[in-house]
């Protein structure tokens, strides 16, 4: 042993020696050619030295194999790609990479996860080229934005496309991450396809599957849209039929993204008997900066066709637009819109919209609006702002055009600059502000036309209040102000006497600015008064508190009868008496002379009751009976009839201020004589009380849910209902608005349905009640104006069942009023809505089914019934 190792110690030795020797010899040049020529490239770093792995059970480098492998939780980082799987096997010769999964326990477990830049795939193996970026993955689970895909075999040709084959694309939501593919809703079967990651999907011949079950809608090739980012293109229509136009084509048009700021969605529709429709929507947004939407759409409708006894054609049209600036941009300026202007008949009429409502509403108001501030002491502020108010029932229009209001902060010339302001005189301030406007009253049919300025009126006013107060013997409170106005008017009047010849009075408008000036003063006393009731700490109900708040005012206003004259009206020398200023805007000068009192009284109750909380540091604080105000004023220049009606109001709330009740009512003292008609006599002295019931109202107002009673402190609205955004109420007590124009803005856009189970115990619902009663007496006619209760309701009947209900019923008319009712079934990555109006001149119903996702929001189906009367 000893010999062979000496024999092996000496060849290497021997074998150094030479290699020595044959370095020191030097070469020619023929021979330095030959060696260069035969020098090996330098060979590049191995992948093995770059990536960062781990794993549980093993990390083995098999040198003769050139392979890592990677067992159990096994991962892999290299760049921008991570690999996680229960076994990796890396060839750092060729640069590959293979993951899949292990058996533990005869169950596959730890499936591949890889993820390269924002792509991520769940497959159940994959092969992966480090140098080419290719790879080859077997039933891969991945997810493009809301679109989730489910491939047999993938091939990834480079960053940006991928090819599948025998693929399931869904929005359902259950193909990523979960373990049972073959449950979902539904999803569309790809034989073969190419995706572009967050862009598209296209697709050759593909059926949509529901419950794993083939449909007959197919198609021989698709293009599934995958990007969140806002993109141009086609809105696929709906076809259907209409029981009062024939078939039609509805809610087919094209969206252009035009910028990141803005974008316009094109929309028409048209019906066989002749009826079209068109709509335009835009919505922009300005970071920091601004944010809006505007809308047109316009109808032309033909009901029936022509010559039979039904047949009618009208035109409806809307405008929209709401604008928003933020304040961050410009705090000392602000610019709003707010507009819904259109035919009177529109919300009737549509047939792409139910917004009951504002149909029930009558009304519709726009304003837009421009204000500046100067901070600089004294503090100015200016506004510009257009108006106008429809009438959908009179077909009225009131229009301000423009309306301009400028006015001056509060200046105390007696108080100093720091420091409170005590006394008399240091409260001494007065202010400036004037308001012009050019005000229009006008039908709708003459909007726009050449009368519409015809009754147009000009004017403007300036106030300059003065006021101050103080405290009188510590507790009374005492104030007192005088109000000068000055009012411009664009033209006067002059009435001529009667001429016997033209057989009246003709009246001159005078086209010369005019101006009347007019003063009051007035003057207050009041104080506020304590009264508490204590039963004790611990007790139920441990105080009780009344707030007292008496007050007595007193105006005084001087009769302006110099701005109005006298003129003879007829033959006999009759005169009449008139203002040249009949025209004014802002009314017309003060005739007779207003010496008044007012007496006030407000009262205010609370109590301190014991908190069932037992973690509560301290008793609860109860309103018992909010604002119990009553007031009346006496006219000391009046001949008679000094006395105002004695007015009574109060309101409450109650049930965790769940229910809110308002009161209210009025009383005279004064009689009415075998007319009705009120006379200057007491009631008490003609043999009645000593005040006479006028006039009463209630209004009570109640919203209660299943959550209350289980948690009233926590309590959240779930079915809260947004106001439509044309109008109308933020409840759902005239029924919900529904937009047929578009659904996907009536829907959740995609996001993923609540995991519900399939039953529970307990069952939500809630409940809204508004009742309204008004009695009026003035002449004894004890008549019950109004007398109705209305209420809505929704009940959650399965976690995916919802029903509704919103009606009412006039006690005074003997009938329901408008009422609704509405079915909700959540079908996970569907939705289902039916709403039915069963009686009145409104009656009519609307299905729809569609999925939920904003990326597949045209595979859908519906129908609506149109109300027959319009």
């Amino acid at each position: 042993m000893q010999t062979k190792f000496y024999y092996t110690a000496y060849l290497i030795f021997f074998l150094g020696g030479l290699l020595l020797s044959a370095q020191e010899v030097t070469p020619k040049v023929d021979d330095q050619v030959l060696l260069d020529s035969i020098k090996e490239p330098a060979k590049k770093p191995l992948l093995l030295a770059k990536v960062k792995y781990t794993a549980k059970d093993c990390v083995r480098i098999n040198r003769k194999e050139n392979k890592l492998i990677l067992f159990n939780e096994a991962e892999l980082y290299y760049q921008d790609i991570e690999l996680r799987a229960g076994i990796i096997i890396l060839d750092y010769e060729t640069n590959e990479v293979n993951a899949g999964r292990i058996e533990i326990d005869s169950v596959l477990v730890q499936y591949p996860f890889f993820k390269q830049g924002s792509n991520e795939v769940n497959p159940d193996s994959i092969r992966f080229n480090f140098d080419s970026q290719k790879a080859l993955i077997w039933n891969s689970k991945s997810g493009q934005n809301d679109m989730d895909i489910y491939a047999a075999l993938t091939k990834k040709e480079n960053d940006s496309v991928y090819y599948i084959k025998d693929a399931r694309v869904s929005t359902a939501g259950k193909l990523v991450g979960g373990d049972d593919e073959e449950g979902i809703d539904y999803y569309f079967k790809v034989r073969k396809g190419k995706i572009i990651p967050g862009g598209k999907i296209i697709t050759g011949p593909t059926n949509m599957f529901i419950a794993n079950v083939p449909t007959p809608v197919g198609v021989p090739f698709a293009y599934f849209p995958s990007s969140q980012t806002k993109e141009s293109g086609f809105i696929i229509p709906s076809i259907g039929e209409s029981n009062l136009r024939g078939y039609y084509i509805q809610n087919g048009g094209y969206y252009l993204a035009l910028s990141e700021y803005f974008d316009f969605t094109a929309i028409a529709d048209y019906y066989t008997n002749g009826s079209y429709g068109f709509r335009g929507d835009s919505q922009y947004n300005k970071r920091y900066k601004f944010r809006g939407k505007f809308s047109f759409r316009y109808e032309n409708l033909i009901n029936e066709a022509r010559g039979l006894p039904d047949y009618s054609k009208s035109t409806v049209f809307n405008v929209q637009w709401s604008h928003s600036k933020d304040r961050k941009s410009s705090p000392n300026s602000t610019f709003s819109a707010s507009v819904n202007f259109g035919s009177s008949d529109y919300y009737k009429q549509s047939v792409n919209q139910l917004n009951s409502p504002n149909f029930l509403n009558n009304n519709l108001s726009s304003s837009i609006s421009y204000s500046k501030s100067f901070p600089a002491y004294p503090r100015v502020n200016i506004s510009l702002t257009t108006a106008m108010s429809q009438n959908s029932k009179s077909k009225s229009v009131n229009l301000t055009l423009p309306t301009f209001q400028a006015s001056m902060e509060r200046i105390y010339p007696f108080a100093p600059k720091v420091g409170a302001k005590k006394g008399i005189f240091q409260n001494i301030n007065f202010q400036y502000s004037s308001r012009a406007e050019n005000r229009i009253v006008t039908t709708e049919d003459a909007l726009f036309g050449p009368d519409m300025f015809k009754n147009a009126k000009t004017g403007m006013k300036h106030s300059i209040p003065l006021s101050t107060n103080f405290k009188l013997f510590k507790y009374l409170s005492f104030s007192t102000s005088a109000n000068y106005e000055e009012v411009w008017t664009q033209n006067t009047v002059k009435f001529n006497d009667y001429s016997p010849e033209t057989q009246s009075a003709v009246k001159d408008t005078i086209s010369k600015i005019g101006a009347f000036r007019q003063y009051g003063f007035s003057a207050s006393l009041g104080t506020t008064i304590y009264g508490t009731v204590n039963f004790g700490e611990g007790k139920k109900i441990e105080s009780i508190r009344h707030t007292l708040r008496p007050s007595i005012s007193y105006s005084n206003r001087p009769s302006f009868e110099q701005y109005y004259d006298t003129y003879i009206v007829d033959a006999e020398g009759n005169s009449a008496e008139y203002t040249r200023y009949q025209n004014s805007l802002f009314g017309v000068p003060g005739r007779s002379l207003s010496n008044n009192m007012g007496i006030s009284l407000g009262n205010n109750f609370e109590a301190k009751v014991k908190d069932k909380d037992s973690t509560a540091t301290g008793p609860k604080k109860v309103v018992l009976l909010n604002n119990f105000n009553i007031s009346t004023s006496h006219n000391f220049a009046a001949d008679s009839l000094r006395w105002s009606p004695l007015r009574m109001s109060t309101g409450l709330s109650l049930f965790n201020k769940k229910m809110s009740i308002n009161m209210g009512g009025t009383f005279d003292p004064y009689a009415l004589n075998e007319n009705n008609i009120r006379v200057n006599t007491y009631n008490i002295a003609s043999g009645g009380g000593l005040l006479r019931l006028t006039s009463a109202n209630v209004n009570l107002n109640y919203s209660f849910s299943s959550t209350q009673f289980e948690n009233p402190e926590k309590e959240e609205d779930r079915n809260q209902i947004e106001s439509a955004s044309s109008g109308g109420r933020d409840d759902d007590l005239f029924g919900r608005a529904e937009d047929f124009t578009d659904r996907r803005m009536n829907e959740d856009n995609g996001k993923p349905a609540p995991q519900y189970p399939s039953y529970r115990s307990k069952i939500p619902w809630n409940l809204k009640l508004a009742y309204s009663l008004t009695y009026n007496n003035s002449r004894n006619q004890r008549d019950f104006t109004n007398n109705s209760l209305m209420f809505s309701g929704n009940v959650d009947l399965t976690p995916m069942w919802k029903v509704g209900v919103s009606s009412g019923y006039d006690f005074k008319g003997e009938g329901f009023t408008y009422t609704q009712l509405r079915f909700d079934r959540d079908l996970k990555s569907w939705k289902l809505n039916f709403s039915w109006v069963p009686f009145s001149d409104r009656a009519s119903w609307n299905f729809f089914i569609g999925i939920k996702s904003g990326l597949l929001s045209d595979i859908k189906y519906e129908k609506q019934s149109e109300p027959n009367v319009r």
